[in-house]
C-alpha cells in the first residue's frame, strides 16, 4: 500500500490523481490533502478520503477545526510522516517549498508543477540528489521522455522531443493576435486544464517551461531538447538516440496515464476498464510541424532564461504568472504577454548559485516588475 500527500488537491492534476486512487484503493490511500483556497471541495474529498492531515495554504473563514492553514501548511501535508509519495499538483511558485520539505522528509516525489524546477530546479535538483530521493514526473512530455530513456543508456541520447499540440492559434494568422479574446485563448483544443496553464499553451510558454524543466530533469542542455507540434496530441515525448533510433511514447490524451506510471514505475498495473485505450488503425492520422519563432517567441525565451543562470527561471515565471493573471482580468492584451515576460527578463541580474530565499527573492521582484509593467503597458483587451 503506497500512502499519498496530494498538494494541490482539488486542481485538475489533484483531482485526477484521487481517480488514480480509485481505480486502485488495495495499492493506494490518501493520507494529506492540501490546497490553496477552495474549502468547498476540499471539504468534499475529506469526506471521501478520509485524510490523516488536512491543509490550506490561505486561511479561509469557516474552515473546521483540524485543518491546518497558513504558509507552512502545504510543507506539514507534503512531509506528513505516515506518507510515502507527495504529489505536487499544485500551481505556480507555491509548489516549491513543498517539494523542498517532502525531500528533507525523505518522501518520494511524484511532480506534476512545472514552476518548481523552472523557478528553483538550481536547489531543487541539489537537494533531491543529496537525499537520493527520485523525482518522478507527472507532465504527460516528461513522463513520456522517462519512459522513453528506459530504451538506452543516457551518453547515448542525442536529443529529447517534446511535442505540442500548438494550442487554439497554431494556424491564425499572426496579426490578429492583438485582437485575441479570452474566450479563444481558454478553448484549449486536446487538454482539459486550469486558465493558466491554457494560456500558457497559447503562448507556448508551457513548452519553454516543460524544455527547462526536461534540462533540470534528465541532466541535458536545453540546446538538446527540441519541441515538434503534433495537434493530435497522441504522442506525448519522443528521445532520439545517437545510433538514429527514435522511441517514442503514445497514448489517448488523459493525465490519469502518467499519474499512475509516476505512482507505481517501474511497474505497469493492468489498466481499469474506464482508460481511454489508443488504437493505431481507427485513430486520427498523426501530423507534425516546426514551431514558428515568429508565432511562438516563448520558446526562445525559455532557453534564454535557462542559459542567463540558476535564477532566470525564477524570474520567467514570475513574470507570465503575472502576465497571464492580466490577461485573465481582461487587463493585459493577448499579445502582450510575452513582450512583457521579456522586458522583465531583460531587467533580471541573475544571481549564480542562488539559495531558496534568493529564488523568492528574484520571484517577489519579478512579479513587482511585472505588475509596474502591466500598468504602463495595459492596453483595450477584446472580450467580444
Amino acid at each position: 500500500m503506497k500512502r499519498l500527500s496530494i498538494i494541490g488537491s482539488t486542481g485538475s492534476i489533484g483531482e485526477s490523481t484521487l481517480k488514480v486512487v480509485d481505480r486502485y484503493p488495495d495499492r493506494l490511500q490518501v493520507v494529506g490533502l492540501a490546497t490553496g483556497h477552495n474549502l468547498a471541495r476540499l471539504e468534499e474529498q475529506m469526506v471521501r478520503y478520509r485524510p490523516e492531515v488536512v491543509g490550506l495554504a490561505k486561511a479561509v473563514p469557516g474552515a473546521p477545526k483540524g485543518i491546518r492553514s497558513g504558509e507552512s501548511a502545504l510543507e506539514d501535508v507534503a512531509a506528513w510522516p505516515s506518507a510515502d509519495v507527495a504529489v505536487i499538483a499544485s500551481v505556480g511558485f507555491t509548489g516549491v517549498r513543498p517539494t523542498l520539505a517532502a525531500i528533507a522528509a525523505g518522501k518520494k516525489i511524484a511532480l506534476a508543477n512545472k514552476e518548481t524546477l523552472v523557478a528553483a530546479g538550481a536547489v531543487v535538483i541539489p537537494a533531491a540528489r543529496k537525499a537520493g530521493t527520485p523525482i518522478a514526473p507527472i507532465d504527460s512530455e516528461h513522463s513520456a521522455i522517462w519512459q522513453c530513456l528506459r530504451a538506452g543508456g543516457r551518453g547515448e541520447v542525442k536529443r529529447l522531443i517534446l511535442t505540442a499540440s500548438g494550442g487554439p492559434f497554431r494556424t491564425r494568422p499572426i496579426d490578429t493576435f492583438d485582437r485575441i479574446t479570452l474566450a479563444e485563448a481558454l478553448a484549449h483544443p486536446t487538454w482539459k486544464m486550469g486558465p493558466r496553464i491554457t494560456i500558457d499553451s497559447a503562448t507556448m510558454m508551457n513548452k519553454g517551461f516543460e524544455i527547462i524543466e526536461a534540462a533540470w530533469l534528465f541532466d541535458i542542455p536545453p540546446e538538446q531538447v527540441d519541441v515538434v507540434i503534433h495537434p493530435q496530441s497522441i504522442i506525448h515525448s519522443m528521445v532520439e538516440f545517437q545510433d538514429g533510433s527514435v522511441i517514442s511514447q503514445m497514448g489517448i490524451p488523459d493525465m490519469t496515464i502518467p499519474i499512475a506510471y509516476a505512482l507505481f514505475a517501474p511497474e505497469r498495473p493492468p489498466a481499469t476498464n474506464d482508460v481511454p485505450l489508443y488504437s493505431p488503425s481507427s485513430g486520427p492520422t498523426l501530423e507534425f510541424f516546426e514551431p514558428d519563432p515568429a508565432r511562438f517567441p516563448a520558446l526562445d525565451l525559455a532557453r534564454a532564461a535557462y542559459r542567463m543562470g540558476a535564477t532566470g527561471g525564477a524570474a520567467l515565471n514570475a513574470a507570465d504568472e503575472v502576465a497571464v493573471a492580466a490577461f485573465l482580468e481582461e487587463k493585459l492584451p493577448f499579445a502582450r504577454i510575452i513582450p512583457l515576460v521579456e522586458r522583465v527578463l531583460n531587467d533580471h541580474n541573475a544571481v549564480r548559485e542562488p539559495s531558496i530565499e534568493d529564488i523568492e527573492d528574484v520571484d517577489r521582484w519579478a512579479r513587482m516588475r511585472a505588475s509596474e509593467l502591466t500598468d504602463s503597458v495595459a492596453g483595450r483587451v477584446i472580450t467580444s
